[in-house]
């Protein structure tokens, strides 16, 4: 069997056998769903069927979500002493890295597809543009992506699941926030919008409002790919 398909398979048992990740999912519910039907800014207050904002709440929590998700994938190996064990058998980095990806984007993934009730009672509730909301959806597969690729890096830093927890939290508050408030600072053309371009908000908004541009597109994969490259470098480095 090919090894990615294996280690995709092992892990997602290993998640879903696994009490934090079902108190992650919970509360992830709990926040979204609060914020969106109970809290003062909810749907009934706004008089508005707007998927605009439902995405925009989902984006929200799933910054928090993914660190949840991320923080063991490679830190736990190395504290239980599995990690270099992982290696006797014949699978390579990248397959190792491809199978924890894919395994973490599939609970991510899942987690999306039970938001679904959100969008159906949104439909219900008036006219949406269900275009929208299809990019909307991408938009967030696309940032979800983009943070469990730093939260596997940040993972593989260390062998303490909560330090690499805290760890992918503040490198990703950089792509959440910062660049993008550096950028509002900056007078400079260039670089502001060089920046800017670094703020996965900035990409993501565009593609909710349903406008799916090629550099966008490229702005996440890019991402993804730079953060999974560099946790192979690490544990390259570290296995030499």
């Amino acid at each position: 069997m090919n090894p990615i398909k294996v280690i995709i398979h092992k892990e997602i048992n290993v998640a879903f056998n696994s009490l934090p990740t079902y108190i992650a999912f919970i509360i992830f519910f709990c926040i979204t769903g609060f914020i969106y039907w109970l809290s003062p800014q909810n749907i009934f207050y706004t008089g508005q069927a707007s998927l605009t904002y439902l995405f925009s709440v989902f984006y929200e929590v799933l910054y928090f979500l993914i660190p949840a998700l991320t923080m063991k994938s490679i830190a736990a190996e190395k504290r239980d002493g599995t990690f270099q064990l992982l290696f006797s058998k014949p699978v390579k980095t990248w397959q190792l890295l491809m199978g924890k990806y894919f395994a973490i984007q599939s609970e991510v993934l899942l987690c999306l597809a039970l938001t679904l009730p959100y969008y159906v009672t949104i439909a219900s509730l008036g006219h949406v543009d269900h275009a929208i909301g299809f990019c909307g959806y991408l938009g967030l597969i696309f940032t979800s992506g983009c943070y469990i690729s730093i939260g596997i890096f940040a993972s593989s830093l260390t062998s303490n699941p909560i330090i690499a927890f805290f760890s992918t939290f503040a490198i990703s508050l950089w792509f959440q926030f910062l660049f993008e408030l550096i950028g509002s600072w900056l007078n400079n053309t260039f670089l502001s919008g060089f920046f800017g371009y670094l703020s996965i908000s900035e990409h993501f908004d565009t593609i909710s409002r349903g406008i799916v541009d090629t550099k966008d597109i490229v702005f996440f994969l890019s991402l993804i790919t730079i953060f999974l490259a560099l946790t192979r470098y690490v544990i390259c480095k570290r296995r030499i």
